[in-house]
């Protein structure tokens, strides 16, 4: 990036040699008024494009299929001696020299999975743990160097065994007592709710999916141990109950008994981050589960949700005005953490 505009002609001229010299074939595009776009291919497939705009900014991007040391040496002193000659050229008039480490497209593991944002992050996945498609979604449980295995449920990263603050976040952050309670999980399929709470001795803890997918829950027990522990492996225990049905119709049902529960966490998909409530079905979705919710909590009752990134301001404040459309007055109290596998603040 430059601190002038460029003169597009003599940046071709000055690095058309560096190409040439490597035995790659020119092909030269020229629009008036909107610079360069010169394309350069290597007889082994191998290609780099040069950007030149006029308002001074040059782009060389250079795809290579060779993974090995020898490519990756042979891209870095190509690059060395781009730097060097747009450093000849303009002397001390280069505003921001930034090189990018490269992508790796198409390879037997992927990498690179967005923020709540719309932020591409590339994680240090070594290792594909399982991959099955359901009748619902696809399951993903990838290792991670940093974070343990990751759960990924269509293209969404859920938990990872390093998200131990998200799961005390969304069980109110050690400040809840639960011995003796009822308690009622929506989703957490990963089981890393139902087994902290089990280990604070409630009276009853039922867990109740909200896509009746089973292939979540297995799959997570056999290789998401260190989140889950072995809460999964019977459907039964002495303080709880895992039911494999859909969350509506069951919260319909305890409301129409009577059933009252000291707190309802919701751990089911995050909030939608569609601006236009009105229209968006999954807004509708949230708002449902919300009273439902709220029909089956005691008075004193505390109901616990994720909220979504920080930075989805909009998303947050259309979340909480939902929370006035409720059929009941409520109150709510917000909390920021940072979940490490997130990357980001929640």
């Amino acid at each position: 990036s430059l601190n002038f505009s460029a003169d597009c002609n003599a940046v071709l001229k000055a690095l058309q040699p560096i190409f040439q010299e490597q035995g790659m074939t020119e092909t030269v595009h020229n629009w008036e008024d909107h610079g360069y776009l010169a394309t350069y291919i290597k007889k082994n497939g191998s290609f780099a494009n040069l950007r030149i705009y006029p308002h001074g900014l040059v782009l060389v991007d250079l795809q290579s299929y060779e993974d090995h040391t020898k490519g990756r040496d042979e891209v870095d002193q190509l690059l060395n001696k781009v730097e060097e000659r747009m450093k000849e050229l303009f002397h001390g008039n280069i505003r921001r020299v930034k090189r990018l480490p490269a992508i790796l497209r198409g390879g037997v593991i992927d990498r690179y999975w967005p923020t709540a944002d719309g932020r591409l992050v590339e994680y240090d996945i070594d290792e594909v743990v399982y991959d099955e498609d359901s009748p619902f979604q696809n399951i993903k449980i990838l290792h991670s160097k940093q974070f343990g295995n990751i759960l990924i449920l269509s293209g969404d990263v859920n938990l990872a065994e390093s998200d131990l603050a998200y799961t005390q976040a969304i069980m109110g952050s050690g400040k809840e007592d639960y011995a003796g309670k009822e308690v009622l999980i929506l989703g957490g399929g990963d089981g890393g709710i139902l087994y902290e709470i089990v280990k604070l001795k409630p009276k009853m803890v039922t867990m109740v999916a909200s896509n009746i997918d089973q292939m979540v829950i297995d799959g997570c027990k056999k290789y998401m141990r260190k989140t889950c522990g072995d809460v999964l492996d019977n459907l039964k225990g002495e303080c709880y109950q895992v039911l494999i049905e859909d969350c509506i119709p069951v919260l319909k049902r305890y409301a129409k008994e009577g059933r009252m529960f000291d707190y309802v966490i919701n751990d089911l998909t995050a909030v939608p981050i569609s601006t236009s409530p009105e229209e968006d079905s999954t807004w509708e979705f949230l708002r449902l589960i919300l009273d439902l919710s709220m029909k089956v909590l005691k008075q004193d009752g505390k109901y616990f949700t994720q909220g979504n990134c920080i930075n989805l301001t909009d998303a947050l404040t259309l979340y909480e005005e939902q929370l006035s459309r409720l059929y009941c007055p409520v109150e709510f109290s917000k909390e920021t953490v940072c979940v490490p596998s997130y990357m980001e603040l929640y």
